[in-house]
């Protein structure tokens, strides 16, 4: 995932010159670009979908590769590593492009990739295409929220970025199942082929419905580590990683955490109370985000670590496993719009530097999350998860409490 906003779009704080008009005409624009904004959303949609895709998939594509299925599970990791790699230098390369056309280019970029891996027979060329996909998503991730951002009034955007970001539950709760069941019926390479044909259907849909606007002048693109130095960026992107790295942990190792639970068969069902809890979340968030930013991440935070500390003390009872999946899921669905949003507001100019590096920390985390519940999953076994969930996310509370003045303040700027 994983995630931003990019202000080659123009002044992250503010709509810009044309946000605040009817793009047909020049009248006030107070209704959101619904099917604009609905693209940006299955954009998302074929971002994260392309990413966990191969985890439903993995003893079919470990037998037609010829490799093991933890070696068929780097399919997964490589594309983290193509995006946390690629994220920042290409979009300080691609800021002065115009938009729409990075956009799809990035979309290009999947169907390429997701085309390659149907057809691919080959371990190394299988694992290249997924290497693509991930450049994909690094352009994608430092494009999206932006785009949703320069769509909508000021008092709008946060609701913006949350249809748009709708696209990730969807593909976590409905898309990977969706997914996993059309490769069982049929082949792991059909899933892969309709990914390629949501895609191609996506471009279209873009082309015609997306407006256009133009990337930053040489002179305007701040330097990425000088975004470092703006107040409130440093905070919104330690939580960004430590937060995200906690939920990878138990959320890669979700199928043998079940297991050890004795609820392995009941693995889909949990997913999909977490994904309808993750879509509540970002209903809430989209309503509330524009004046209660801050409110909404703390929540996150508790919401998550009650969660965890339910499945620590009492996963005995089946009952309050799902009820840490509801909590999950309302803490998890809106923190990509909380944490864009936020780097969005703290970066001011340097926004399109603090988001792509937010890109990177983010799959980053993911990578990392996968590799350290692997070790606690083989040192200690499947019960030290929500213990280790519990212990990242002290810092990530103590940071959000801390940043009031920046980085998450109580008021967001109206610009």
């Amino acid at each position: 995932m994983s995630t931003t906003s990019d202000t080659a779009l123009g002044p992250p704080l503010g709509p810009g010159p044309d946000a605040g008009h009817d793009l047909r005409g020049g009248g006030p624009k107070q209704r959101l670009p619904l099917l604009a904004l609905l693209a940006l959303a299955t954009a998302v949609f074929v971002t994260s979908l392309t990413e966990t895709l191969p985890a439903g998939l993995l003893p079919a594509m470990s037998h037609d590769l010829r490799v093991s299925e933890s070696a068929a599970g780097q399919t997964v990791t490589i594309y983290a590593i193509g995006t946390a790699l690629t994220a920042i230098p290409l979009t300080a390369a691609t800021a002065g492009w115009r938009r729409k056309r990075l956009l799809l280019a990035a979309m290009g970029g999947f169907a390429l990739a997701n085309t390659v891996t149907a057809v691919s027979s080959h371990y190394r060329l299988t694992m290249a295409a997924r290497f693509v996909a991930g450049v994909a998503a690094g352009l994608a991730w430092a494009l999206l929220a932006g785009y949703a951002r320069r769509m909508a009034p000021a008092h709008l955007q946060g609701k913006a970025i949350a249809i748009a970001m709708a696209g990730i539950p969807l593909a976590l709760s409905l898309g990977v199942p969706a997914g996993t069941f059309l490769g069982k019926v049929t082949d792991w390479r059909v899933a892969f082929l309709a990914m390629t044909a949501l895609t191609v259907v996506l471009l279209l849909w873009i082309v015609a419905t997306v407006p256009d606007h133009p990337g930053q002048g040489r002179g305007e693109r701040p330097r990425m580590l000088r975004a470092l130095r703006v107040q409130g960026v440093a905070p919104v992107l330690f939580v960004t990683f430590v937060f995200v790295l906690a939920h990878t942990i138990l959320y890669a190792y979700i199928a043998p955490y079940l297991d050890d639970l004795g609820l392995g068969d009941s693995a889909d069902l949990v997913l999909l109370v977490f994904g309808v809890a993750s879509l509540a979340s970002i209903w809430v968030v989209g309503a509330r985000i524009h004046h209660r930013l801050r409110v909404l991440t703390i929540a996150s935070t508790l919401l998550v670590t009650v969660g965890a500390a339910l499945l620590a003390v009492l996963s005995d009872h089946a009952a309050l496993v799902y009820v840490a999946a509801v909590l999950w899921g309302l803490d998890w669905g809106g923190v990509p719009t909380l944490l864009q949003t936020a780097a969005a507001d703290a970066g001011g100019k340097a926004a399109d530097a603090a988001q792509a590096m937010l890109v990177t920390l983010w799959n980053g985390a993911m990578a990392g999350g996968g590799v350290l519940g692997g070790l606690l999953l083989d040192g200690l076994g499947s019960d030290s998860f929500p213990w280790a969930v519990l212990l990242l996310l002290a810092p990530v509370l103590a940071v959000v409490l801390a940043a009031r003045r920046h980085g998450f303040p109580s008021s967001r700027p109206t610009g």
